[in-house]
Formats: structure tokens, C-alpha cells, sequence
């Protein structure tokens, strides 16, 4: 007998089974007819640090407009546990992805529902290591891509998190930053720049409307009279700048020789330093 022989169980069969069936049983992305109560609706892209709330406040200060606090769909995932729950699902098309997805659209769709506007618009900076598996729970998703200088980005990073060394906070910030531009080469979207934001804030948020499809309020720039939930940690950003109920304009940005050296290229490709002169090859 082969003790290296590696036994498949019956329950590893039948969930198999009941996974295949769940594939051969899919449509289109995005489930099958009915599958989706929510339509159209709209994820920020961002790093953390880089403006989010400051949008999402902007946004929910609109009369068709939705932006809950943050939701982390991320963290929220559905396990079948039984191989009795995987075959009577896969009978019906669905398992654990499908299943996570009817969750998440259903969590959205309440949000919505509640605030009795028409779009809903989810920031969760981690979202963005998730933007393929939204774009498979919603075929009909629409994208707002939210840069800010990386350096700027480290900065308030480390403000918020002093335990951490530079080199670890740099890591984190061009972890988010490539996992954006990842998310922007795959799917397009509309990109709002935080400096944009918060220098002129009514010709950032007029481009936004027009790419949502609603007409620009003025009371956007009022967020103050507004309630857009608690400002707390782990919801978003709870800074007194944020809780001033104003758009403030930016602090600048720091130098580039004050930035963390593997921050530099994503300064570049973000179009917030030069790129470098080639180098010069020495004559033969």
C-alpha cells in the first residue's frame, strides 16, 4: 500500500461536485437574473490616508447620493459547512463566492434602501484589494480612482501610526498604490486627484456628478450640515480636519529627498515628480 497516497473523502467529492455544478450552472458576471438587487453602484479606489472620507462626505452631501461609512466587504465571506449546504446549493448554482456575493449586494442594497437616494457609493481603502471580485459581483460597477502624493500619503500614515517604522509604513503605502494602479489598468473609472479635491473642490465634485449621471449640488461643499454618521477610527477618518464641516485646502506635499526611497517610481507614474533623466552612457 502507498502510504504517501493522499485519500480524497467523500465530503471533498460531493463539495467538488457541488462547486463544478455551481460553475457549470453561471451566467453572465454578476450572477443570474435576480441575483443583484443593487445596480450600478459605485467603489472609490484609494489608498488609506489619501482623502477618502473628505470624498465620501462631499458625495453623501448630495440629494441622490449614498456614501455609508466604511463597510469592509473585504472582511465579510460566507463558508458552507456542510457537504449536505454545498450539494443543495450547488443544485442551485451557488457557492461560497455566490454566495459572499448575494451578502455583500444585499448589505449594499439595504444601505441604500435606508437613505432613500438612488446611488450608492462604497470607500473602504481596502476595497482595492478586492476590485476583481466586485467587478464580479457587479458587472454594471463604476469605478473612482482617488490618488494623492505618496508622499503626502506616508506622511499622514505615520502621523496616525508612529509604532511603525518608516520603512513598514512606506511597504503599506505602495502596497495600496500598486494594487490601484493594478485596479485602473483592469477596469476604467474616472481618477479625482485629492489635491483637486480639496484646492477646488466644486470643479472636482462637478466632474464627478457628470461621470455618475446627476446634476451638481452646491450643498456638496456644505457637508457640515449634514449627518454622514460618527468619525471614528475604523469607519474612516476622525481627524478634526475632517470634523470641521469645511473643505481645507492641502498641506504641501514633502520633498522628494524627505520621501522614502520606494516611493519615488509610484511619485512618477502618478505624475507627481519628473521621471529621471536617463543616464548618460560613457562614450566608446
Amino acid at each position: 500500500m502507498n502510504r504517501g497516497l493522499v485519500r480524497t473523502t467523500g465530503y471533498e467529492l460531493r463539495q467538488s461536485a457541488a462547486s463544478a455544478a455551481a460553475r457549470r450552472r453561471r451566467r453572465a458576471p454578476g450572477g443570474q437574473p435576480g441575483d443583484r438587487l443593487l445596480h450600478a453602484p459605485v467603489f472609490v479606489m484609494c489608498s488609506v490616508r489619501s482623502g477618502s472620507t473628505l470624498l465620501r462626505v462631499l458625495l453623501d452631501s448630495h440629494s441622490r447620493i449614498h456614501a455609508p461609512q466604511e463597510l469592509h466587504l473585504r472582511d465579510l465571506t460566507v463558508k458552507v459547512k456542510t457537504d449536505y449546504a454545498a450539494k443543495a446549493l450547488g443544485e442551485i448554482g451557488l457557492d461560497d463566492e455566490h454566495m459572499r456575493f448575494l451578502l455583500w449586494d444585499r448589505l449594499l442594497q439595504r444601505e441604500l434602501a435606508s437613505s432613500g437616494k438612488e446611488i450608492l457609493v462604497n470607500k473602504t481603502p481596502n476595497d482595492v484589494f478586492v476590485s476583481e471580485l466586485i467587478a464580479r459581483c457587479w458587472s454594471d460597477a463604476r469605478f473612482i480612482y482617488l490618488l494623492r502624493h505618496p508622499g503626502a500619503i506616508a506622511r499622514s500614515r505615520q502621523q496616525t501610526r508612529p509604532q511603525d517604522s518608516s520603512d513598514r509604513n512606506a511597504r503599506m503605502v505602495l502596497r495600496y498604490g500598486n494594487a490601484i494602479e493594478e485596479a485602473r489598468a483592469a477596469r476604467p473609472g474616472i481618477t479625482v486627484r485629492y489635491e483637486e479635491l480639496a484646492e477646488d473642490p466644486r470643479g472636482a465634485t462637478r466632474r464627478i456628478c457628470t461621470f455618475l449621471g446627476v446634476p451638481w449640488e452646491s450643498s456638496m461643499l456644505e457637508y457640515g450640515r449634514f449627518d454622514h454618521g460618527r468619525l471614528k477610527p475604523g469607519l474612516g477618518d476622525w481627524k478634526e480636519k475632517i470634523k470641521s464641516g469645511a473643505v481645507q485646502p492641502p498641506e504641501p506635499p514633502p520633498p522628494l529627498e524627505e520621501i522614502h526611497p520606494s516611493l519615488h517610481e509610484l511619485c512618477v507614474a502618478w505624475g507627481y515628480a519628473p521621471a529621471p533623466a536617463p543616464a548618460v552612457q560613457p562614450a566608446t
